[in-house]
């Protein structure tokens, strides 16, 4: 009984495949074993690796997707990622595991992940790994990636987050930073007393509200929005610090 699945990314888009290797990252049963621009260049290792599973966008130079997945000898499972939805026919013709749409959440991404790896024994879901290195977030910063450098950040800095697909975008007083994260993870990061959801799209640190007046938030020059989903745990919390 298989503890992980090895697995490969073939994706020409350099933001699709780190979105792709950060969702890897938090699942604890996938392992990441390389990540190429194309078949072409992908088509030696996976043959000598003969990897579980393969993330596979459809157009990708040199040879697409779907003409590549008929050469692959052993086959691995497949996932394909892809912006297109017009090929779902031909992907179920060629046994294609899933099918995920770009932008994909990560929720989207680990209910199939999970499904195959469940598929490999009587396993149970075990816990994202990003819940292990809360513990090392806990001195009063975090370290996020923006772009191409890992970024310090003071948790004291922040004065609230904004979703944005794929991204969260990190307002402080200085500076906006973009990072591929979910809000998921963020918020195992952050110490929990200090920051609090309060839309699908925002969290806030509590002690950078100016005011909150019919359900909007004012922190410096921005309203933020308390949608219903959010507002009964949020005005709990509130009551909690008085």
């Amino acid at each position: 009984m298989k503890e992980q699945l090895t697995c490969y990314i073939i994706e020409d888009e350099h933001l699709a495949q780190e979105i792709l290797e950060e969702y890897i990252r938090k699942v604890p049963f996938l392992e990441l074993k390389g990540a190429f621009m194309s078949p072409l260049e992908a088509a030696a290792q996976l043959k000598t690796d003969q990897p579980d599973l393969l993330f596979l966008d459809i157009n990708v130079p040199d040879l697409d997707g779907l003409s590549f997945i008929p050469m692959l000898n052993p086959k691995p499972m497949i996932i394909l990622t892809t912006a297109y939805d017009q090929y779902a026919l031909k992907a179920y013709e060629l046994e294609v595991r899933d099918y995920l749409l770009k932008p994909f959440t990560f929720e989207r991404f680990y209910k199939a992940v999970l499904r195959l790896y469940q598929e490999q024994g009587p396993h149970q879901a075990p816990e994202r790994r990003e819940q292990k290195v809360e513990a090392r977030n806990e001195p009063g910063y975090i370290f996020l990636k923006v772009g191409h450098r890992i970024q310090k950040v003071a948790t004291r800095d922040i004065l609230f987050v904004e979703g944005m697909r794929d991204y969260l975008r990190i307002h402080t007083r200085e500076e906006k930073l973009l990072t591929l994260l979910s809000f998921a993870r963020l918020e195992e990061l952050l110490p929990a007393q200090d920051f609090a959801r309060v839309h699908r799209s925002f969290l806030v640190a509590l002690d950078k509200i100016d005011h909150i007046e019919k359900n909007r938030i004012q922190i410096a020059d921005q309203l933020i929005p308390i949608s219903d989903t959010y507002a009964e745990a949020f005005y709990k919390m509130l009551k909690g610090l008085q």
